[in-house]
């Protein structure tokens, strides 16, 4: 299967997409699953708020946004859609003092642990999230 990378109302697309599909790929099987269609689409702030308001009845500026299409009780597949705003993820990484680059990257594997069945919205929740990220973190390809 495969995991596609698209941009919607901006040209923003990550770097090193190659070392990004592989990280994917490793984590994923790392977990225990098997890889399937998977797309990152990276849009502008605005495009982000409008599927956070339509899909999800949020009305705020947000990071990422993971559609789950996984079937991980039968054949162990993980599939879906991750929405990425980089421009929040930048101003986030600012706020936060954090690199750039690397806030990239952790919300990038966030999304594919959201399809691997982790959650983030209880504070033990949010906990394991950010230990599995800050694991995985560690391995990006160099």
């Amino acid at each position: 299967m495969a995991i596609h990378f698209y941009n919607e109302a901006t040209d923003y697309l990550p770097k090193q997409r190659v070392k990004l599909n592989q990280w994917a790929r490793a984590t994923i099987h790392n977990e225990g699953y098997k890889v399937g269609e998977i797309g990152y689409i990276y849009c502008s702030s605005e495009y982000h708020l409008g599927v956070n308001r339509q899909y999800l009845g949020h009305d705020y500026y947000t990071d990422v946004i993971t559609f789950d299409y996984s079937d991980l009780e039968g054949r162990g597949v993980v599939s879906g859609d991750i929405f990425i705003d980089p421009f929040t993820v930048a101003d986030n990484a600012e706020q936060l003092g954090t690199n750039p680059e690397e806030e990239q990257r952790r919300v990038f594997i966030h999304g594919i642990l959201h399809l691997c069945g982790y959650k983030d919205k209880s504070d033990e929740e949010a906990a394991q999230m950010r230990q599995k990220e800050d694991f995985y973190l560690q391995r990006f390809p160099q």
